[in-house]
This record gives C-alpha cells, sequence and structure tokens, in this order.
C-alpha cells in the first residue's frame, strides 16, 4: 500500500476543551485525568489536498486500510496482517416494516466483533513503537481481538476480564495464548486492576477510554456505510452502547466523510443501552454528570456500569440531533432470535441490542417507514451461545424411527 497514515497535529480534551499538542499528551488530558478523555486532531486541509472521494472509488483495498489517510498510524509497511473491516451491509428491506432498512454485519471480522478496527489501529501503533507487550481489561470482545492481534504479532498479551464472562470468549482468549486474569467482580473491577498492572508492568493499553487512538479505528465503521449506500448518509443509525467508545467513534466517522464533503449532510444517532445498565442514557437524559451504575444485563459487552468514554458519545449523539434510549433484557434475547430468522444474521446480546432498539423505536411510531435506517450488529452470536439457546429453546429429541419424526413434524410450517 503506498497511502501514508494521517499526521497527528494534536489531541483536545472532551472535559475541559484544553488542546495539546502531539508530544504534550499521550493518554488521558494531564489537567482532567482519567474523566479527560482526548480526541485525536488532524490537519483536514492536508489530507483533503491529497485524498479524495475519486481515490475511495477507484480503491481495490478490500479492507478499512483503504482509509489509511484517516488514520493516526505510519506507513502499510507495518500495518497487522490480519484483515479487517469492509464488512457487508446487508439489505433487509420490508423487516419492521422498514423497506430501507440495513444491517451492518461486523461477525465477519478476524475475531468476530467490531471491536478489531479498534485494535488493528491500537496494535499498529504498538508495533511502530516497539512496545514488549500489550494489555486491556475487557468483559470479552475487546480482550479476544487484543488477544488475536497480539498472537499476529508475536507479542504478549495480558487479559483481565470479570470472572462471569462467557466461556466461549474466555476460550477464545486462551486459545489465542493471551494470560488472562479471571477477576473476582465486575467489569469496573476488572478495569482498574488492568490499569494498575499496566501502570506498574508498563503494557501498552488497549483501552478505548485511555487510548485515544483506539476510537480512531471505530470510526472506519461509518466510512463503509456511506460508501456502501453510495456515498450517501443514512438518515438514522442505531448504536449499541456500552462504553462510548462506538458510538463516539461513529459520530466522528460520520463528521469526518462531511467534512471532507464526502457526503452532504450528517445522519441521526440512536445509542441503545441495556435497561440493567443506562449510565450514559440517564446522563444525556438529566443533561448532567454520568453517574455510574451497578451493571445488570446478558449483554456482557455492554455491561458497563462506569462507562469511560460517555461525554464523547453523549456529546456525539446530541451533535447528531440524536438520542439514548433503552431496552430491557427480554428484548434483547427476543432480538437474538428475531434479527436471525429475519435476515440470517446472528448476534450476541450486546450484538443485537441496536436492533432491539430499532424494534422498539418502530413499535413507539420514532421511525417512519421512508427512511433509510442502518443497525449496527456489533458481534457473532457464537460468543455466547447460551444467550442464544434461551431466545429460541432447545432442539427436539427423537428416536431412531422415522414415526417419531413424522409425529414431531405434524404441526411444523414446511414439515409436511
Amino acid at each position: 500500500m503506498s497511502l501514508a497514515g494521517a499526521t497527528v497535529t494534536g489531541f483536545s480534551c472532551a472535559r475541559c476543551g484544553k488542546e495539546y499538542g502531539p508530544g504534550e499528551a499521550s493518554t488521558t488530558c494531564p489537567a482532567c485525568g482519567i474523566d479527560g478523555i482526548l480526541d485525536v486532531r488532524y490537519d483536514y486541509g492536508e489530507i483533503a489536498a491529497h485524498f479524495g472521494r475519486e481515490d475511495l472509488e477507484r480503491s481495490t483495498e478490500n479492507s478499512h486500510w483503504r482509509y489509511l489517510p484517516l488514520l493516526p498510524v505510519g506507513s502499510g509497511e507495518t500495518l497487522p496482517p490480519l484483515r479487517t473491516g469492509w464488512t457487508p451491509l446487508y439489505r433487509a428491506a420490508g423487516v419492521l416494516g422498514l423497506p430501507n432498512l440495513f444491517v451492518k454485519d461486523e461477525s465477519g471480522n478476524p475475531t468476530a466483533s467490531l471491536k478489531d478496527r479498534a485494535t488493528s489501529v491500537g496494535m499498529a501503533r504498538a508495533i511502530d513503537e516497539g512496545v514488549a507487550a500489550v494489555a486491556a481489561a475487557s468483559t470479552g470482545n475487546a480482550g479476544c481481538s487484543l488477544a488475536g492481534f497480539a498472537a499476529a504479532a508475536g507479542l504478549p498479551c495480558f487479559i483481565f476480564v470479570p470472572a462471569d464472562a462467557p466461556r466461549p470468549k474466555i476460550a477464545q482468549l486462551l486459545v489465542y495464548g493471551a494470560t488472562v486474569f479471571a477477576v473476582d467482580g465486575s467489569y469496573d473491577d476488572a478495569f482498574d486492576l488492568a490499569a494498575r498492572a499496566i501502570d506498574a508492568f508498563g503494557w501498552y493499553d488497549r483501552c478505548c477510554a485511555v487510548n485515544p487512538f483506539l476510537v480512531e479505528g471505530k470510526k472506519t465503521v461509518a466510512f463503509e456505510v456511506c460508501e456502501q449506500l453510495g456515498f450517501r448518509a443514512p438518515d438514522t443509525v442505531f448504536i449499541p452502547v456500552g462504553d462510548g467508545c462506538i458510538a463516539s467513534g461513529t459520530y466522528k466517522g460520520f463528521a469526518e466523510f462531511a467534512r471532507l464533503g464526502f457526503i452532504d449532510r450528517m445522519p441521526t444517532l440512536v445509542g441503545v443501552q441495556a435497561e440493567g445498565c443506562d449510565p450514559v442514557r440517564r446522563a444525556f437524559d438529566g443533561c448532567c454528570e454520568m453517574v455510574p451504575c451497578e451493571a445488570s444485563t446478558c449483554a456482557d459487552s455492554i455491561a458497563v456500569g462506569h462507562p469511560r468514554n460517555w461525554r464523547k458519545a453523549v456529546k456525539g449523539v446530541t451533535a447528531s440531533g440524536g438520542r439514548f434510549m433503552t431496552v430491557t433484557d427480554d428484548e434483547i434475547v427476543s432480538a437474538i432470535r428475531d434479527l436471525a430468522r429475519a435476515t440470517g444474521i446472528f448476534g450476541e446480546p450486546a450484538g443485537v441490542t441496536a436492533f432491539a432498539g430499532l424494534t422498539r423505536a418502530v413499535r413507539e411510531g420514532a421511525v417512519g417507514s421512508d427512511e433509510t435506517v442502518v443497525v449496527l450488529m456489533t458481534g457473532s452470536g457464537l460468543k455466547d451461545p447460551e444467550s442464544a439457546l434461551e431466545a429460541v429453546g432447545e432442539p427436539i429429541a427423537v428416536g431412531r424411527s422415522l414415526d417419531e419424526v413424522e409425529r414431531a413434524v405434524a404441526d411444523v410450517p414446511g414439515g409436511r
């Protein structure tokens, strides 16, 4: 690849607004501490002078590295080898009565979730910096992503997860060769312990809420949606929200494409949280500071009671004219089945939370039938098969007789 990554001109703090040069801050705002999440800044005039829509139209790069001039990495020489992005945008015409519904299926990424977009950028920078080891706290998917990319790069990897994380995700971590610490507590407890260990041992931190470069990878999902719609922005995008990183990244992606003239308007963003873990929604509705809560939801990947990137998520959704909403665990479990049977796309609980939100919004009359709507499906259902079985029940038990099968299918549509 001959293109080069974007030159970072500095950072700005989402909390106090203070700006820093490239060498003045590396993680969070020095003035605000852990609450001062940084945003990466670029010279968009310089980018526009060397990178245009026509470059994308003739690109043969079928990964998110087609957007390298908008990403904070070096040349294409040290990029991670796992192909990430350029995932399908499936048209789901007629589902929920919406003729222009699309589902962005992120399960085709290397470790089967959208988190690979963030990890790929983080690993590119880690490789450039020559780090000795990488680490993260995770409810599962971010850790699996880092473990997979670390294995491909030959780097030691340390992952901190809640002890009750789904077993398939634990298995994925261990298969990749990560050292896994099952923390007796919540994700927030795992986050705090990981932060102390990363500081003590000097590991490279993959956490999106601390490392501002990770969110830059997530914005590529918005770039792809625009391209796959023929350089048009959808009317509304439904996004699952845990830490707030996907929402903030998606907003930045659409905003950058609009700024560069690749699309002519911004879509409205709708952030969807689980009813049992909705501190970002509460901060948005109350126009107030986020108050942490105790997470209680089956959607483990968004079970974040103390979200660190909530401020950027709220700012982005607000700027888009959007809102936050909640759905129950029952709605999330039903969405696993409903999305799969309507589209053939199998998502985990967090992965289908945005679809559950859209389902409720349609039922409440909050989405027009003339709207072009995109739902982000962020992770494969194979990550959490137990939740899927809760949605669909068990198989029909039969012996070895055809008569038993005949009796069983008598009431099954298409059986006879």
